[in-house]
């Protein structure tokens, strides 16, 4: 297949290079991204590369922005990215591999993740942190919610934690059907994943125990209310996907809606937030 190399040069990198991110492998059809100095390289196939598209997410990203394309060579590019994709081995609790890496006896728990285009391989800080947490959330028999799935790395996680259900929800159609891919991979019926956003949560009689929410600040702020509606009393939201310095906003928020700030974790300027809702 042949692929098309954007590279992008930002200003500030942070924390523009991570909406970059979002807006051309999530919204868009790039699907591998790499860092470099001052920013980052976007790959795509050429087939699917429309520079309309790429010069309106640059348009709305809200920072100095340059870019150049080049074409790339043509060759197994899958084969390529294999070599340099590496399992991760969480707290030496939890090992998240592609299929193509070896199965280990000496953890609690294996996740086998086929990445594909959607977030969630426990490479970034924020989906490491979110896993970490769980780790020591009591998870057996409850409901659990995987809001902004991606993989359903996080969802698989609860499943094998005995979990007694758990649902996925995702906006982006592409990351639904990996997340439907990777649950039967790994072998959970307990988790139903869905593709839909916040509003599917509303006027439910169904309530969670434990609300599992990794996207960004902004979806956050702005969905946090309906997160809180599909709580249980007593329950737990883990949030994750902002910096450090967004928690004031998030937690000035979530004291609005009625939840109480526990702690937070925090890896490379990333932070993971857990909140416990009080009784109503």
């Amino acid at each position: 297949m042949k692929y098309t190399e954007v590279t992008l040069h930002i200003n500030p990198i942070d924390p523009f290079k991570d909406l970059l991110t979002y807006s051309l492998g999530e919204e868009g059809p790039y699907d591998s991204f790499v860092d470099t100095k001052d920013g980052m390289k976007a790959y795509v196939p050429t087939d699917q590369f429309d520079e309309a598209f790429l010069k309106e997410a640059v348009e709305e990203a809200g920072c100095e922005v340059t870019f150049e394309v080049a074409q790339m060579e043509d060759k197994n590019w899958n084969e390529e990215w294999e070599k340099n994709h590496k399992p991760v081995l969480v707290e030496d609790f939890c090992w998240v591999r592609a299929p193509f890496h070896p199965h280990r006896e000496d953890v609690e728990y294996e996740i086998e993740i086929e990445p594909k285009m959607s977030f969630g391989t426990a490479h970034h800080q924020t989906t490491y942190m979110m896993l970490s947490l769980l780790r020591d959330e009591p998870i057996e028999g409850k409901r659990v919610l995987d809001m902004g799935c991606g993989t359903a790395v996080l969802a698989i996680l609860a499943a094998k934690k005995k979990a007694a259900y758990v649902e996925g929800i995702d906006v982006d159609e592409w990351a639904y059907r990996n997340a439907v891919e990777n649950c039967d991979r790994n072998g959970v019926p307990e988790v139903r994943c869905l593709l839909g956003d916040a509003s599917s949560l509303l006027n439910r009689d169904d309530k969670f125990d434990l609300i599992i929410a990794n996207i960004n600040r902004n979806i956050l702020l702005r969905d946090m209310s309906s997160y809180v509606q599909a709580m249980s009393d007593r329950s737990v939201i883990l949030f994750s996907g902002f910096y450090e310095s967004d928690i004031p906003a998030i937690r000035s928020k979530a004291e609005e809606l009625g939840l109480t700030f526990d702690r937070n974790i925090t890896r490379d300027n990333w932070t993971a937030v857990r909140f416990v809702r009080r009784k109503s």
